[in-house]
């Protein structure tokens, strides 16, 4: 059973829906295309994470996007 978890940060707008539905439809049929799981099996899991609680480079990615980075 395949599972995926996509992190995306939380912004001022958020991916919609659509978007969402679209994510999880793809990376769905990416995994039966290349591994040949049956989509029936595949759990997909978007979780979007507040910038604060993000980090990269030792800094969140709220302090990232101040400095310009």
């Amino acid at each position: 059973m395949p599972y995926v978890n996509i992190k995306l940060t939380r912004e001022q707008a958020p991916i919609s829906r659509e978007q969402k539905a679209e994510l999880i439809a793809g990376v769905t049929e990416l995994l039966v295309k290349v591994v040949g799981r049956g989509p029936g099996t595949t759990v997909v899991v978007i979780d979007e994470v507040d910038t604060d609680n993000y980090g990269v480079g030792g800094a969140t990615i709220t302090e990232r996007r101040q400095q310009g980075k």
